[in-house]
């Protein structure tokens, strides 16, 4: 079925303009608590985590209200991470879990997202039934049977003994110099208190959230604040999340950035040689970069591609017994510890492979040469569909045919905002700027 609302990670727009409004998010709560809660019984619960922004507070009472009065028991965390709603979710017993969050995006945005019984993130069948339930007459619970909300203040601290427990036991971080920028966002406070009790001298960037500044010139996105501030300090390392929690950027002590896909090379090749790679697997999207498919079949291993996001990673992961995957944009997935993308967790991984192998970041953040890639966004208007303007799909025909052989091409739209997003990769330059350019002007024009 089709989806109206959901996008590749959730609802997600503009607080405070449709569908994130304080009236949709009353439905959205409903219509999920209709859902989950089938049985009339009042056993049933719900998690609800946030990050930092503003808007979060709006969200997190009027989805509870809507819970509430289909008889869902809600259990309010306040700001932790995405991946804590995950570990969360099916530690509480919870039927279901949410995190009010826009990850990456500005303060101005926010969305919601769900995760089942089992802490994966719901499936596109779910997600449409939900859909039709919040188009409904939605009947809500008896008097006596509204739901209870409770504040569970001891979330994070859950969460950080989780992450802790996946570093390898008895390996300390002492005399390591980390950079930590938590985007002003949910991990503002848990991810420095994690690598502090690891053993590491810390050094924080972006844990001062006042609800208007996550992901502000901070986090995976603008991984230049952390990079100045290793340079500055002498550091190791940095690790930059998002406003979430569940994406990350490596910086390594020279200040260059390693994104998802250098990540998930180093996580393979070394897994692979521990005998713990499933199906000798990585499992990525589309957008990974082809230097990252050549250096696997190098080493014997295989990428599986799926289409963008997270969601569509995990679902392969699952479905195949593969438990490592990932995004170029930063979200490591590894099922042996978590049911989403961690980058608190994956960022630890990184620290590991420091300790182990003695090496510095900067020798550690560079698994591939990568092909030269050119991602472009151009953004268009409501009930617009410029990709269906015969002059963009001409554009798009002969960009392929000058690809052929050279490299590839993928357009799409963007699952969380109205962008066209034209990536190519080509080990011609020249060749790479046209093609892009090109399909970009064209979209340009017809919007």
């Amino acid at each position: 079925m089709a989806r109206k609302f959901f996008g590749t990670d959730g609802v997600r727009g503009k607080a405070n303009i449709y569908p994130m409004t304080a009236d949709m998010a009353l439905k959205i709560g409903a219509a999920a608590g209709r859902y989950f809660r089938n049985d009339g019984s009042n056993g049933h619960r719900v998690v609800i985590g946030k990050d930092t922004r503003l808007s979060g507070y709006m969200f997190e009472n009027a989805l509870t209200a809507g819970l509430t009065s289909t008889g869902m028991n809600v259990l309010l965390l306040g700001p932790v991470p995405t991946p804590a709603v995950g570990l969360l979710t099916t530690s509480m017993r919870a039927d279901l879990g949410i995190m009010i969050s826009a990850s990456h995006n500005p303060h101005h945005d926010n969305g919601i997202k769900f995760f089942g019984p089992d802490g994966f993130k719901l499936s596109d069948t779910a997600e449409a039934e939900i859909e039709a339930l919040i188009e409904s007459e939605i009947i809500p619970a008896k008097a006596e049977n509204i739901g209870r909300a409770k504040r569970v203040d001891d979330g994070r601290f859950r969460y950080a003994e989780r992450v802790k427990s996946t570093f390898p036991s008895g390996m300390r971080l002492d005399g390591l110099k980390v950079v930590i920028d938590c985007a002003n966002g949910a991990a503002h406070r848990v991810a420095p208190e994690v690598l502090w009790e690891l053993g590491a001298e810390v050094i924080p960037v972006g844990v001062a959230p006042n609800g208007l500044n996550i992901n502000e010139n901070c986090g995976s996105t603008s991984p230049q604040a952390a990079a100045a501030k290793i340079l500055e300090t002498g550091a190791d390392v940095g690790i930059c999340l998002d406003g979430d929690a569940d994406r990350v950027m490596m910086i390594d002590e020279t200040g260059k950035v390693a994104d998802g896909d250098q990540l998930m090379a180093l996580l393979a090749g070394r897994w692979a040689d521990q005998g713990r790679l499933n199906g000798g697997t990585l499992v990525a999207t589309v957008m990974s970069n082809l230097g990252l498919e050549r250096h696997l079949e190098g080493r014997g291993l295989h990428l599986a591609r799926t289409a963008v996001g997270d969601r569509y990673v995990v679902e392969a992961m699952r479905a195949n017994g593969w438990n490592l995957g990932g995004e170029q944009s930063g979200h490591i997935v590894m099922t042996d510890y978590a049911t989403t993308g961690d980058g608190l967790l994956a960022g630890l991984q990184y620290l590991a492979a420091m300790i182990e192998t003695g090496k510095k970041a900067s020798a550690l953040s560079k698994s591939f040469e990568t092909v030269p890639q050119m991602l472009k966004n151009v953004r268009y208007g409501a009930g617009q569909d410029p990709l269906a303007a015969q002059s963009v799909r001409d554009a798009i025909a002969a960009a392929e045919a000058s690809l052929q052989g050279k490299g590839r091409l993928l357009i799409r739209k963007s699952g969380t905002e109205p962008l066209i997003r034209v990536m190519a990769e080509c080990e011609d330059d020249a060749l790479l700027v046209q093609v892009v350019d090109g399909i970009c002007a064209e979209v340009a024009a017809v919007i």
